[in-house]
């Protein structure tokens, strides 16, 4: 069994940081190799496992697919190309960019069954939408080996109260040394080019948060994990502390972004293009009337944070921000004070495409059944609501946006002015509303 020892340093710069960071030096620290359980179903694991296999890690993978995951898995690290084309890779055609560097890693061993790949486990990360993370935890959690003294089990992505879910997990399962983390947002915008095969990586962002509890486990995670997946690679992205969840939950800037960006894309072209070629990119074509609706939503968490700093006056909440200065947080500049120059500026978003499908007479779609609609309503905006409702806050533009997107998938949050329990309590994890885990006190939604 591999266990953590002592490490060796090698010194660098750590860049420059802006606000709140200061200038530092950091150490690039080696430590004793890891058994770390990627446990797939996003673009994240075809980053992650490389970049852990390259970093000495053993990388084992629970996945639905074990057939359908080479032995070795490659990452390209790209750059937008200048040429605005699409480039076939088989079964699935991107846009074209520049190679800059192919990092590969090997998978030790994968599996369908959690028995075959957690009990050995000393990092165990999840890699899929965030409305999938409770069944994940479900399957994995009778087979955390409880000998260890600690056992990691987190997500690179922390939307919607990861501490919760796990929490739920060590009630139900009646574990005892979990150590749990969430980075606030991806630390890298990726996507798959070949599932199972082959990643791309447009770039890390210049500074990554992330919460941890116990939070006294931190720099031990940040020496052993966080490290090995930026820093190493990227020669920046250092990971900070948050002194909540909760930042991060009501913070994290997909469920700001994306319900807002489809919104406007429905509201100017009814959210159908003919060919693919009309089809706006995500980002890159970003609009006046989306940057509109994106400042709305962000006003209306802006009034729930305030309400959130004022019910819990003795945390810092140093990174529970506004999106602009999230932006300027994470991508390590200032000069960024415009919601639209945001998107289309970045090199790293050039790339997205727009969520959509083939329709039956004809043309594209906008996909509601993606992601943006799964994770960012039910587990996204729909949490904000619920606390700025328990804190008596107003939030109407959210609530359009959560009543525009019921409208298309048939889903029914609101009631008479007020998130309605029933509902939303009605199926199994129907929604990430802290009432789901048993919190029924905004009071009580701190870790």
């Amino acid at each position: 069994m591999y266990t953590m020892g002592s490490s060796k340093e090698v010194e660098f710069n750590k860049p420059t940081m802006i606000g709140c960071l200061t200038k530092s030096k950091k150490v690039l620290r080696e430590h004793t190799p890891l058994i770390t359980t990627v446990f797939v179903g996003g673009n994240s694991a075809h980053v992650l496992i490389p970049f852990l296999s390259a970093s000495q890690h053993k990388v084992n993978l629970l996945t639905r697919r074990p057939e359908a995951w080479s032995k070795t898995v490659a990452c390209q690290l790209q750059s937008p190309s200048k040429k605005r084309v699409m480039i076939d890779y088989g079964n699935v055609k991107h846009p074209a960019a520049d190679v800059l560097q192919t990092v590969k890693g090997e998978i030790n061993k994968k599996s369908s069954d959690p028995a075959d790949v957690i009990p050995e486990a000393d990092v165990i990360v999840l890699c899929m939408p965030v409305h999938q993370y409770r069944d994940a935890l479900t399957r994995l959690a009778p087979h955390i080996n409880r000998s260890k003294k600690d056992v990691y089990v987190g997500t690179v992505y922390g939307q919607a109260g990861f501490n919760w879910m796990v929490h739920e997990m060590e009630r139900s399962f009646n574990l005892t040394n979990v150590v749990t983390f969430a980075v606030g947002l991806i630390p890298w915008i990726c996507r798959t080019i070949k599932y199972g095969e082959l990643g791309a990586n447009y770039g890390t962002k210049a500074v990554n948060v992330a919460a941890v509890t116990p939070p006294e486990k931190f720099d031990e995670l940040d020496r052993i994990f966080f490290q090995d997946i930026t820093v190493r690679w990227h020669k920046k992205g250092h990971f900070h502390q948050a002194c909540s969840f909760l930042s991060l939950t009501l913070s994290v800037d997909n469920q700001i972004i994306h319900p807002s960006r489809c919104y406007g894309l429905w509201k100017q072209y009814g959210g159908m293009w003919k060919t693919e070629e009309d089809i706006p990119f995500f980002y890159k074509d970003f609009d006046d009337i989306s940057a509109e609706y994106i400042q709305k939503m962000d006003d209306d968490y802006s009034k729930v944070r305030e309400a959130v700093r004022k019910a819990f006056p003795d945390r810092e909440f140093k990174y529970m921000l506004d999106y602009l200065s999230l932006e300027r947080v994470s991508h390590g500049k200032s000069e960024n004070d415009n919601i639209k120059d945001s998107f289309r500026n970045s090199a790293q978003l050039a790339l997205i495409k727009t969520p959509t499908v083939e329709l039956d007479g004809g043309g594209f779609g906008l996909n509601t059944n993606c992601r943006f609609f799964t994770d960012d309503i039910p587990y996204g905006v729909l949490i904000a609501r619920w606390i700025g409702q328990e804190l008596g806050v107003e939030t109407p533009f959210i609530d359009e946006i959560i009543e525009w997107a019921g409208s298309i998938r048939g889903e029914k949050f609101l009631k008479d002015g007020k998130v309605d329990l029933e509902y939303c309590l009605s199926g199994s994890h129907t929604t990430g509303i802290p009432p789901a885990y048993g919190i029924k006190s905004v009071m009580d939604i701190l870790d």
